[in-house]
């Protein structure tokens, strides 16, 4: 069942004196004293994402706030993120839509298998007034603002043992497979879709579970799998493309409010300037990195995409996820992408 978070009980208690509290935070009279974004990811500072944001969306908002990135969840614990803004207890964060339909089942539409085409795709979506309504509610239950949306990449299967002992061509061939997967409901289910036993694990933990056997594959982006070294303890990737998987750029609620209009203006650029210079920089890198993997000893292979897709999006019919997506908004995202 999805999490809930009582946004009425939050403003009568917490919230308010959050508001309050930004809004003193950001008009500081000290120069000196500016106020701190913080913000806290899972991700790690080599993250194309974590780059994006501190080069292009920390110098852009410096006249008036200080940006200060919390690595490998440093601050705040994955999947604690929302909540913590929510609470007033941090200000940024990057979320994916998995983490959102915990709390507004809707989402699950963005975390689907073959629904998000391309990066470009991903743009046009978010920016598509189809995606008004889902923005307005992640204001109005949870406080905080979705100012942009980055590329993460393609998300493949990558395995820890031998192509020849678990050739991954079509979804029966990860049947047995302790793949893991985040541990959100909406990602427990498209692991189960691609036809694997997806295994619940924080990121920080992979490296050494797919070292130990603790799990027999991870899936994520190339780029992922090359800045977290994932390689060092895998030996093959099957190029499913099963997600173009996206983040949003979390900001709180209540600090967007304790801005002024100018002050608001540079953080909505500045957030998707932040998104662009990542989208690139990571289409970039996936173009590269297959020839450094096969380099690095990893079999990379193209599996039977027909037979993923048509199988992955067959689960998803008459699903308690499907049944949670706005009539009509399928066709309307299918539509942006042709």
């Amino acid at each position: 069942m999805p999490k809930t978070i009582t946004r009425r009980i939050m403003l009568a208690s917490t919230g308010m004196l959050a508001l309050l509290g930004a809004t003193l935070h950001l008009t500081s009279a000290s120069a000196q004293d500016k106020p701190v974004i913080r913000m806290s990811t899972p991700a790690s500072e080599t993250d194309q994402r974590s780059i994006a944001l501190a080069t292009v969306f920390g110098p852009a908002i410096s006249s008036f706030a200080t940006y200060q990135p919390h690595y490998n969840s440093s601050l705040v614990p994955q999947g604690s993120e929302l909540e913590a803004i929510a609470s007033g207890d941090l200000e940024m964060s990057i979320t994916s839509a998995q983490e959102l339909a915990n709390f507004l089942p809707e989402f699950s539409i963005f975390a689907t298998g073959y629904v998000h085409q391309s990066a470009e795709h991903q743009v046009k979506v978010f920016n598509d007034a189809l995606m008004a309504p889902f923005k307005q509610k992640v204001e109005d239950e949870l406080g905080v603002k979705l100012l942009a949306v980055m590329y993460l990449g393609k998300r493949h299967v990558n395995l820890r043992f031998p192509r020849s002992e678990k050739n991954v061509m079509t979804p029966a061939d990860l049947a047995g497979v302790n793949l893991r997967m985040p541990g959100s409901d909406a990602w427990q289910f498209l692991g189960r879709a691609l036809g694997a036993n997806p295994t619940p694990m924080a990121f920080t933990e992979i490296y050494t579970a797919l070292q130990t056997g603790s799990v027999d594959g991870q899936d994520n982006p190339l780029p992922t799998v090359v800045d977290a070294k994932f390689y060092e303890v895998t030996k093959q990737i099957s190029l499913t493309a099963h997600l173009v998987d996206l983040n949003y750029i979390a900001f709180s609620k209540a600090v967007w409010d304790g801005l002024d209009a100018e002050q608001q203006a540079t953080v909505q650029k500045a957030a998707e300037d932040a998104a662009e210079a990542g989208r690139q920089a990571q289409l970039k890198k996936e173009d590269e990195l297959v020839a450094f993997l096969t380099a690095q000893g990893l079999d990379v292979y193209e599996p039977d995409l027909q037979a993923f897709r048509t199988h992955v999006q067959a689960q998803y019919v008459g699903s308690d996820f499907a049944k949670a997506w706005p009539e009509g908004v399928l066709e309307q995202i299918n539509a942006l992408g042709n």
